[in-house]
């Protein structure tokens, strides 16, 4: 059996709906169709975004917290647990070795869109967040120690924040936040001036979740590593939004997780240097990542498989294949041309809603639009939105330090993705303009 075999098979779910080919709009759509590509050549795939809610059409602008998922990644996960579902690695019979090519060839598809030198570079993970807590209790455990520095971002996420707190207080070492300038970029002077000798490890996101930012993520690395530093790049926000080259960054760590890159929830990858990831000792025990155990001594399996205690998420990594295998037949740089030119749509719609005000106004950002609307609540806002079908975020984002920066506690989030189109931007726009507009008792959120 090949993966084609299996990935491939149809597995009898219904196909989506045909479309509803959108109004033309002459002053907008030109500049958002770019050649080569089409939010409607992905959106056909995707079954979700043909349902209704609250009896409108649904508009997903939500794929900050996760991404909606392709037929291709549904059908492969059924066919999968329909026609070779088993455990891997292990067992000598026909599914066995037909589960364990399914998984090795996942990992070899991260190691391709990441850019990576070889498949043993990749370490499967539930997500972003268990890939920090790796590298924080794998690599930290061994390389910190009193008085050592861990550089972190302000605009990180929680998962690149609170990992390195927890082995920072076990190893006596300290995180030291790297300040933001008011448009919500990295200051690059103060990042400059915190390294030192003290320096062991950065943490940094290649996207905000917040802002939107984009960090000089290259530029950064290699600053770190004049002062012998490594350098890890949350590329959760990233990696469904431009393409990755983690060698060309020279990133010694790498993480993203695949629920926001069009596949299921639960799995996840970690990048880290061959020569860094042979040292690295196991954070978990158990399962695959052994070769023999008596009661005198353990040895362990080469790495990746070190790393990978227990029975993996074999379904989720059939997923993620399938998920790369769709997102990567796109042109990625039709698509992010697309997805920018969307963004920039985006902002001048929003900047004509009274009392709208979108935070950060870095030049380099991918497509997150986190606002603020005078005289409402960020959760009111989401309730308002949710009764015309339109879904965005409300809250901390998991991004309390990035949101303290602009004095907020919570937030409004409108995030978009390749199958967003300038009509529901538009929705978008005219529901918040009928919030502001409506009277106070309409206004009250359900419930409240």
């Amino acid at each position: 059996m090949t993966i084609p075999d299996v990935v491939g098979r149809r597995a009898g779910l219904p196909a989506a709906p045909a479309p509803q080919a959108p109004a033309p709009r002459a002053d907008a759509l030109p500049q958002l169709q770019p050649p080569g590509y089409s939010p409607e050549s992905a959106r056909q795939d995707i079954p979700i975004l043909h349902r209704s809610v609250n009896g409108r059409p649904l508009v997903w602008l939500d794929n900050g917290a996760t991404t909606q998922k392709p037929r291709q990644v549904i059908e492969a996960l059924a066919a999968y647990y329909g026609a070779a579902n088993s455990n891997i690695h292990r067992g000598a019979h026909t599914m066995a070795r037909e589960a364990t090519e399914l998984y090795e060839a996942g990992r070899a598809a991260v190691a391709r869109f990441l850019g990576a030198g070889s498949p043993d570079d990749i370490v499967f993970v539930r997500g972003t967040t268990e890939a920090v807590n790796l590298v924080a209790q794998s690599w930290g455990r061994a390389n910190l120690g009193p008085g050592d520095d861990i550089l972190v971002a302000v605009l990180e996420h929680h998962s690149d924040i609170v990992p390195w707190q927890l082995i920072a207080e076990e190893r006596r070492a300290r995180v030291v936040p790297i300040p933001l300038t008011p448009d919500g970029a990295i200051d690059q002077d103060a990042y400059a001036g915190l390294l030192s000798s003290r320096t062991r490890i950065v943490a940094v996101s290649h996207a905000s979740n917040v802002l939107g930012t984009v960090p000089p993520v290259k530029e950064m690395t290699a600053l770190a590593h004049r002062y012998g530093a490594k350098v890890l790049v949350d590329g959760a926000q990233a990696v469904a939004h431009f393409p990755v080259d983690v060698r060309d960054l020279d990133a010694d760590f790498y993480a993203f997780s695949g629920h926001k890159l069009f596949a299921p929830t639960g799995i996840g990858a970690l990048y880290a240097k061959p020569e860094i990831l042979r040292d690295m000792r196991p954070w978990q025990g158990g399962g695959n990542m052994i070769e023999s155990v008596d009661f005198t001594r353990t040895t362990f399996a080469p790495v990746p498989h070190r790393l990978e205690a227990g029975t993996g998420h074999i379904g989720g990594v059939v997923g993620l294949l399938a998920a790369l295998n769709w997102f990567t037949s796109f042109d990625r740089e039709a698509v992010a041309a697309y997805e920018t030119a969307l963004m920039t749509y985006a902002q001048q719609a929003m900047a004509t809603v009274p009392g709208l005000d979108v935070l950060g106004t870095a030049p380099e950002r991918i497509a997150v639009l986190t606002f603020t609307l005078a005289g409402h609540d960020p959760a009111g806002i989401a309730d308002w939105l949710d009764r015309d079908g339109i879904a965005i975020r409300a809250g901390h984002h998991c991004a309390q330090p990035a949101l303290a920066h602009y004095g907020l506690e919570s937030a409004a989030r409108a995030s978009l993705a390749l199958y967003n189109t300038s009509e529901e931007v538009d929705q978008l726009v005219a529901s918040l303009r009928r919030l502001q507009e409506a009277p106070p008792e309409v206004k009250t959120p359900q419930g409240a």
